[in-house]
């Protein structure tokens, strides 16, 4: 037989209006203060250019300024990236409020989802368009595109959305056969 409701155990994991914003503001006042005191720690050291050492032939610490999105999309389009980040913070906190079921994961995710909002948000109006990227990850010649806190803490934050739906226990839906 087949329980086409939630387990117990899902419902308790749950959290209630209160649980989840003791969750998510923590969550994302410090993502986006770490986002922020690493990109003025970082940029007023190297602030003559030149890069620091990590791990050698892994992992460096060198400024970019970007005036594009990931990957430098949309560079130059200030004004559409400044709505879009405006938007997805917007989107993100009325999701926080409207949304049933939110589990301890998703908080966290969407806590560290509005950090990386913010801190590329807060780059974006304050530093003249420009993000301010310092992680560069490479092997030899090979470089990824250089990020930031906030990116990485935006990827972490939708894995955590992802990884939570997939163990949120879901009623089915029972579709009932027309009866002739």
């Amino acid at each position: 037989m087949t329980d086409c409701h939630a387990t117990a155990a899902s419902s308790k994991a749950q959290l209630g209006h209160l649980q989840r914003h003791l969750i998510f503001w923590p969550v994302a006042i410090v993502g986006l203060a770490l986002d922020l005191a690493t990109k003025k720690l970082v940029f007023s050291l190297l602030q003559t250019g030149g890069h620091i050492q990590i791990i050698p032939g892994l992992l460096q610490l060198r400024l970019a300024l970007n005036d594009g999105a990931a990957f430098s999309l949309a560079a130059g389009k200030y004004w559409v990236l400044v709505s879009i980040g405006i938007l997805a913070f917007a989107a993100v906190i009325v999701w926080l409020f409207v949304t049933k079921g939110l589990t301890r994961l998703m908080s966290v995710g969407l806590g560290m989802i509005a950090a990386g909002i913010g801190g590329n948000l807060y780059d974006r109006l304050f530093n003249n368009g420009l993000v301010r990227d310092f992680i560069d990850l490479y092997v030899g010649r090979w470089h990824w595109p250089t990020f930031n806190i906030a990116d990485t803490l935006l990827c972490i934050g939708v894995g955590c959305w992802f990884l939570a739906s997939l163990l949120t226990d879901r009623p089915c839906q029972r579709h009932d056969l027309p009866r002739t």
